[in-house]
């Protein structure tokens, strides 16, 4: 027997189901002629004269947008202001690309973003903003401030088109979130692993359908927390602080959960999980033993668990402890990762 992760094939085929929000849809740029609308140092590709390029430039400032661009990039330049009138010429800019410059929100001025009455996405990532960035356009769909030093949200109230919020690594507290994402009927994805948190957010919207917080330091799950996310499928709380007392007997028991994630805790039991689970990652935990309730209350023909893929190595569970009903219960599993 491999004295290494032993993986238990039940089937051929198949493979993870998971999801991701990766911001690979933008217009990417064209090389070639420039269109004459456009700042002299970027690039407005003829073949794509709405988006203009000012990427690794060394800027220190917002160059001149003129009207008509709607997709600006200005990433990994040295930008550590905006001014107030910087996007005056293009009000109905849509996407606005910051990322890996040096903006801090002193810097940042007035109402320059609301203005911006079509915006749809705003990508802040890898600045020293200390705060999330206000106002904002009620346009705006996907926001992105991450690895910055946030440690304040501001409200987002108001923002009806609000889809997804990515705010993974920075210095967010329990404190410095507080009631921020209430109201946004149509948040579906929020990303809030890499900061310091020890419970979980109040508030949340019932529409989220993937929330992610690993790599915090959460304890504790109130009772029943989950049950207000009507469509939740994929949840992430690996890398944090949970153990058996502070885990309620029915927490993750959610119907609409496909991918579940509490690795890297200190789990002793395997929580109870929904038969509509199909990814379940419990790796480094201290788990003793294999429930098979945890996953099917009852058996038979038409009773069981869906789950594809289960991660239970870095445990004291080995392969002869299996119990044999764990064969029935998981039927259509393709793997079960054991030490």
């Amino acid at each position: 027997m491999n004295l290494g992760a032993f993986t238990l094939l039940l089937a051929l085929i198949g493979g993870a189901s998971s999801q991701y929000y990766d911001d690979y849809d933008f217009p990417l740029p064209m090389y070639g002629r420039s269109s004459p609308n456009c700042a002299p140092e970027c690039n407005c590709p003829e073949s794509f004269p709405t988006a203009m390029y000012c990427d690794d430039l060394k800027l220190k400032s917002v160059p001149m947008v003129p009207p008509g661009i709607k997709y600006l990039y200005l990433r990994n330049n040295q930008i550590d202001h905006i001014d107030e009138k910087a996007f005056e010429n293009v009000t109905d800019l849509q996407w606005l690309i910051l990322d890996h410059n040096l903006l801090e929100n002193s810097k940042v001025k007035g109402k320059i973003f609301s203005k911006l009455k079509q915006l749809k996405k705003l990508h802040i990532n890898y600045n020293n903003l200390t705060e999330s960035v206000a106002p904002l356009p009620k346009s705006l769909e996907d926001l992105q401030l991450t690895h910055n030093k946030i440690t304040k949200l501001g409200s987002f109230e108001g923002l009806v088109n609000l889809t997804f919020i990515h705010l993974q690594h920075n210095q967010l507290k329990d404190d410095g979130i507080s009631a921020a994402f209430k109201g946004l009927k149509s948040l579906e994805y929020l990303d809030l692993s890499f900061n310091q948190m020890t419970k979980l957010p109040s508030g949340l919207p019932g529409s989220l359908l993937t929330l992610y917080l690993d790599n915090n330091k959460i304890s504790n799950i109130p009772d029943e927390y989950f049950k207000r996310f009507k469509g939740l499928q994929y949840l992430r709380l690996s890398h944090n602080e949970l153990a058996d007392s502070g885990i309620p007997g029915n927490s993750f028991n959610v119907s609409s959960l496909l991918e579940l994630d509490l690795s890297y805790n200190k789990l002793k039991n395997i929580p109870t999980v929904h038969e509509n689970l199909e990814n379940y990652y419990l790796e480094v935990n201290e788990l003793e033993k294999f429930e098979v309730r945890s996953f099917c209350k009852i058996l038979g023909p038409l009773s069981y668990s869906k789950i594809k893929h289960l991660r239970l190595d870095g445990n004291h569970i080995t392969q002869t402890s299996l119990p044999p009903d764990m064969y029935e219960c998981l039927r259509v599993a393709n793997e079960i990762t054991l030490n």
